[in-house]
Formats: structure tokens, sequence, C-alpha cells
């Protein structure tokens, strides 16, 4: 495995991380949330570099992205979701959306990888569900970046 990957995948964990905190208590700064929880990892805070990209994205685009998650979650109440699957859901979207250079495929690997390690066996389905009918929505090929 690619360092790159490697890297990459400690991002997504720690982003999932942050994100699930922030979702079930919303700090009053930001700014000095990100630095405590920087500040609380293995390695120095330029090395999540990625992860805090894909925090601050997710977090300025969660009411779009979870528009899409009530859109997409067919016989499955928004509220009831679980908090843990929320987090890597939103995620997920939010790269699937916004971050054009990461082929969806990939971020729904990622996210299927994250509900093993940290959620339950039937999140992995409730999850792939999801992000396999946003990736059918997206328009674009899978499997690829996009390249405009």
């Amino acid at each position: 495995m690619s360092s790159q990957f490697t890297q990459r995948r400690e991002c997504r964990a720690a982003a999932f991380q942050y994100l699930y905190a922030w979702s079930v208590n919303q700090p009053s700064s930001l700014t000095e949330d990100l630095r405590l929880f920087f500040e609380h990892l293995e390695k120095p805070r330029d090395y999540y570099a990625f992860a805090e990209a894909l925090i601050h994205g997710t977090i300025e685009h969660v009411e779009e992205i979870d528009g899409h998650i009530k859109a997409l979650a067919h016989n499955w109440e928004f509220d009831r979701v679980a908090k843990i699957d929320l987090a890597i859901l939103r995620l997920a979207m939010f790269e699937m959306l916004h971050r054009k250079d990461i082929p969806p495929v990939v971020s729904i690997n990622e996210a299927i990888d994250l509900s093993k390690q940290f959620s339950s066996a039937d999140s992995k389905r409730f999850i792939n569900g999801i992000l396999d009918r946003m990736k059918d929505k997206l328009g674009r090929d899978a499997r690829k970046p996009a390249t405009d």
C-alpha cells in the first residue's frame, strides 16, 4: 500500500472521528476545537491537511449533504440514522459532490471500510445503498476523477 494511500486513509478516519464528535456536540469555536483535536493525534497537524480540508468542506456543505441523504434514505427517518453512520455518509457525500479529484467509487469504498471499523454490520449495507444511489445521480464516471 502506498504511503499516500495510507495517509489519506488515516486522514479520512481522523475526519470521520471529528465529524462524529461535531455532530454530537457542536463547538462554539470550530478553530479552537480543531486545534485541540489535532493536538491529540499522534502525527503533526500538517500530516492531516487532507482531513482538515474534508472536515471544513463537510461542515460548510452539511445542509446540502443532509438534503441528499434525506432524499436517498428510502423508508428511513433522518433523525433515526445513527450518528456514526451519519458522519461516515456526510464525509463520503462531501467527497462525491465536491472533490472531483476523487473517483466516487473510492469515496464509497473508504466509507464502507470506515463503517466496518467503527459501526455495526447492518450499517455497511445502509451506507453502501445511499452512496450507490448518490453515485448514480452524479452523471460522471464513478471510477475516475472528473476532468473539469
